[in-house]
């Protein structure tokens, strides 16, 4: 497995397939599961940047087994794929259903939870809790591997705290398991997002695996993207938080590994794709839902700009659709008079 030359039609530029198990990506770019954020209407605008897999907020297999409401709706995937749905947990027969239900909803690939940090997490045995555990992870990915035809694939970190390596057995249980690719996160969970992930890890899984590896940690430009290609030799590169308020990284990336500068994106751009973004999730979660959801979304789009911790404080106070699409029409014309 590895990567071919192929046209990336949105931007018109050259970009590098990647294969994930029998799937090929139009480009190397793959957008990270992020709670709270990579919601469908998200995803719909990062899809349209061009990137070649978006991943869901991540899914608890239990409580999808459950068919809690909640994590069902997370289920709700667009028509554009392909979509890889990420799923948390440590029960390989609980993981194996859920993965089949996930399938059954529209998941091209399903991405196993080895590296969450969160607290409320980890505590139930998930998450970054399994790099303790090889061997519960191996034996996940091959509970998961016999119960769907999708490529499987896992998402670990560098370990638990430092000097621990269990990262580099994880990475190899879950290859020994059968996983199709493993995303690295150069991070250790005690760091949780602080600090500078550690690309060189991401290069020693790289090193260690056959199978192909996404790098996921500090890319906030097009020259960290390919900066990180460079020195960890990894077939995919993974964008998170530099995603929030910015879903243009994406062409970024794109332009930058085909060798190319994209232009400074405008405020009207930036506007423009605020308001899609908040007339989609209202459409998709109500108009309540939809705008307390976006509250965040609309801060990050807007940072950075003069005066946007006053526009901010106010958009906040919006309670329907029409009064904050008029209260972001007003603040852009505050912006360009």
């Amino acid at each position: 497995m590895g990567c071919e030359r192929s046209t990336n039609e949105s931007g018109g530029n050259k970009t590098k397939a990647m294969k994930i198990g029998n799937i090929t990506l139009e480009n190397p770019i793959i957008t990270a599961p992020m709670a709270g954020v990579t919601s469908r209407a998200f995803r719909e605008i990062l899809k349209k940047m061009g990137a070649g897999l978006v991943t869901t907020e991540m899914v608890s297999a239990k409580a999808l087994c459950y068919e809690n409401k909640q994590s069902l709706q997370l289920l709700e995937l667009e028509e554009a794929q392909p979509i890889s749905v990420q799923l948390c947990g440590h029960e390989p027969e609980i993981m194996a259903k859920a993965a089949k239900m996930a399938v059954a909803r529209g998941a091209a690939i399903i991405d196993i939870n080895c590296g969450c940090p969160a607290p409320k997490i980890v505590k139930n045995g998930d998450g970054a809790r399994l790099l303790e555990t090889p061997a519960l992870i191996e034996e996940i990915v091959q509970a998961v591997k016999n119960a769907v035809t999708v490529p499987v694939t896992i998402k670990i970190r560098k370990g638990w705290d430092e000097p621990d390596a269990t990262g580099l057995a994880a990475a190899l249980a879950g290859e020994q398991g059968g996983a199709d690719a493993i995303t690295v996160h150069g991070r250790y969970r005690a760091q949780f997002y602080s600090g500078q992930a550690d690309w060189d890890f991401i290069r020693q899984v790289k090193e260690a695996v056959a199978i192909p590896v996404i790098g996921n940690g500090d890319i906030f430009s097009g020259a960290d993207c390919v900066q990180m290609q460079a020195e960890t030799g990894c077939d995919g590169m993974m964008l998170g938080r530099g995603l929030m308020g910015n879903p243009w990284l994406v062409k970024e990336c794109l332009m930058a590994l085909a060798g190319k500068q994209t232009d400074m994106v405008s405020w009207e751009e930036r506007f423009a794709i605020a308001r899609q973004h908040l007339k989609r999730e209202v459409e998709l979660q109500g108009e309540h839902t939809g705008i307390l959801e976006m509250r965040k979304h609309l801060a990050w789009y807007i940072k950075g700009m003069p005066k946007a911790a006053f526009f901010r404080q106010k958009i906040n106070t919006g309670e329907t659709l029409a009064q904050v699409e008029e209260m972001l029409l007003e603040y852009e014309r505050y912006i360009q008079p």
